[in-house]
């Protein structure tokens, strides 16, 4: 496949740009945007042929799941099986931000994007592109690292497309990401724990939940 390169402002991005990379989604193609801390390959979850993209573009092993992005809490309780009290609480601290939780799926949820696991890595960003982008489609987007497994996460758009050249059909070039990555916590078990560090601290996340 070729990939095309094309560049958007971050900031204020173009709706032209945004409507080109929302149409490739629609027709199950891979796309790769600029978020708050690096780049990620955004596809429709919900298209079997798109998640399949991913994990080929990826080279990722298929028992391992693919997170989404959402455009808040009420699309984010769609796609969680069992909504706790954890989850909206640190939600609604934390969200839009850099913070991933890891929730139990809901039915709606294809067991591919899970990796067959049931389970579901979930992020509100930041991002204006990543947001106007799930805003025009209506629709939580896999949003997955933009680099091949096992290779270091790229965080400008050349970087993207001398990776994934070939791999992705359009990457969105919004410059260099700067921000801190997003810390992931998992929320399935009875004892909430940080499977990945990132810009939220631990102790926030436990202020947040402790009982008052």
């Amino acid at each position: 496949m070729a990939t095309d390169l094309v560049e958007i402002d971050p900031e204020r991005p173009q709706p032209e740009i945004l409507e080109r990379a929302a149409a490739a989604v629609r027709r199950g193609q891979v796309v790769a945007i600029p978020t708050d801390a690096l780049y990620a390959l955004v596809a429709d979850p919900f298209s079997l042929r798109a998640v399949g993209q991913v994990f080929k573009a990826k080279g990722r092993e298929p028992h391992r799941s693919l997170p989404l992005l959402v455009g808040g809490l009420m699309m984010a309780e769609e796609l969680v099986g069992e909504l706790s009290n954890r989850f909206c609480l640190l939600a609604r601290r934390f969200w839009p931000g850099p913070l991933t939780m890891i929730v139990p799926a809901s039915a709606k949820v294809p067991l591919k994007v899970t990796g067959n696991t049931g389970r579901l890595a979930l992020r509100h960003s930041r991002s204006h592109i990543a947001n106007q982008m799930v805003e025009i489609l209506n629709q939580p987007l896999i949003a997955t690292s933009a680099n091949i497994s096992g290779k270091p996460t790229c965080r400008s758009g050349i970087e993207v497309f001398g990776m994934m050249d070939g791999r992705v059909d359009l990457v969105v070039d919004g410059g260099a990401c700067a921000g801190q990555g997003a810390t992931t916590v998992d929320i399935t078990e009875p004892y909430w724990r940080v499977i990945k560090a990132g810009a939220i601290e631990e102790k926030e996340l436990a202020d947040c939940l402790q009982p008052s």
